[in-house]
């Protein structure tokens, strides 16, 4: 969970949080007006890949473009879904956001002020980088991996509860726990307490990974494929469990998936926005209605194919909206609109420039593709070869 050593103010919720002693805390923090709670602009993350011995010598190595100018708001008790492949970049942005990943270009900023620089010691002293961690958390993919299998459950919960109130005293800090742990779901406390994580199912450990996020008193949660290694039977109870704790603590949530079923109901029962990312790039952007009945880039489309229960028949065909099915290598991604190797109704403009985020019709999103400008070059440039004419109503009606 990062540094949390900082005290935190926090808001007092029936008894799970009490007030700390820093006024300088996620919650408790000054915060202009109309300033997101999480902002990126124009955020990138590179890696160079691991080369072996001789390689490292007499060539520079390559650079993975794990996230490539990304930009995003996150408002307060906000929901943002991260949906795309694996490999696209979505983890390591989501980690980006929370300050667990430093960016190689861009900014981040929690509450108007840089997490990196609060990191550096040069940032807003009233808003340090320990408060920042504090203020936002994570939930792993395997809750298994997330808690240590050597100490019990109450060990494990009691700790965020030291850094964030050490002035509370052993019984407290039980009856928070015991009032946590009744919110998530797991009754009588005093049952799940003492024991160990291996002698929890999947869902019981991911309801203790996300009480103790909770204990933190948060301001952002990252739910990184948090449901992902829980059976199929409980991810709905599990993801009905956080939409209702987010409403309840006033916690934003940023829920990373690879499956759009899932970012679906998230995000149409949390009221919240899906942002899909492909090659390191967020390419469209709106609420979940939209990007299911009106997708306006492609790549949400194949998604949208891809996505056993939704409704084929409704898509007008049993092919993948796809030219090709192999993702170009992230180390040399294609020129020009990267998904214009796979695209369907890929054009000749695709391959020279890169489509910005434009607004859709009627505002309700944004959308990376050439399409969304009537005016554009891409409507008298040549269609790529194998790609079509006949998807022309892909966008609008």
């Amino acid at each position: 969970f990062g540094e949390t050593g900082a005290d935190v103010e926090t808001v007092d919720r029936d008894g799970l949080a009490g007030s700390g002693a820093s006024a300088g805390s996620g919650r408790g923090a000054a915060t202009k007006s109309g300033t997101p709670l999480l902002s990126l602009d124009d955020v990138e993350v590179h890696f160079e890949e691991q080369q072996g011995l001789f390689d490292r010598f007499g060539s520079d190595p390559d650079v993975v473009r794990a996230v490539d100018g990304v930009s995003l708001d996150i408002e307060e008790q906000d929901l943002v879904c991260l949906l795309g492949e694996s490999g696209c970049g979505k983890t390591t942005l989501g980690k980006t956001m929370i300050g667990l990943q430093r960016p190689t270009g861009g900014s981040i900023e929690f509450r108007g002020q840089d997490v990196w620089a609060a990191k550096d010691g040069d940032g807003d002293p009233s808003i340090s980088y320990g408060d920042i961690r504090s203020a936002l958390q994570i939930i792993h993919q395997d809750p298994g991996s997330a808690l240590n299998p050597n100490r019990r459950i109450v060990n494990i919960l009691a700790e965020p509860l030291r850094h964030t109130h050490p002035n509370i005293g052993a019984n407290e800090r039980r009856e928070r726990m015991h009032s946590l742990l009744e919110r998530v779901g797991m009754t009588p406390p005093g049952d799940f307490l003492d024991r160990y994580p291996h002698q929890l199912s999947g869902g019981e450990k991911q309801r203790i990974v996300l009480a103790r996020a909770l204990l933190m008193d948060p301001d952002a949660i990252l739910a990184d494929e948090a449901i992902s290694a829980v059976d199929v039977s409980l991810r709905i109870g599990i993801m009905d469990l956080m939409l209702e704790l987010q409403e309840e603590f006033d916690t934003s949530f940023l829920f990373i998936s690879h499956d759009l079923s899932n970012a679906r109901y998230f995000a149409e029962h949390g009221d919240g926005r899906i942002a899909v990312m492909y090659l390191g790039e967020i390419v469209e952007i709106g609420t979940a209605e939209r990007l299911i009945h009106d997708p306006r880039h492609p790549y949400t489309e194949v998604l949208r194919w891809a996505t056993p229960s939704l409704d084929l028949d409704a898509m007008g065909t049993e092919d993948p909206p796809i030219r090709e099915i192999d993702v170009p290598d992230p180390v040399d991604p294609p020129s020009g609109c990267r998904f214009h190797t796979r695209c369907p109704v890929a054009r000749e403009a695709c391959t020279r420039e890169q489509p910005e985020l434009l607004d859709v019709d009627g505002g309700d999103g944004k959308a990376a593709c050439f399409r969304e400008d009537p005016n554009h070059e891409y409507w008298e440039s040549e269609p790529l070869e194998g790609a079509g004419e006949e998807r022309e109503e892909f966008v609008g009606d």
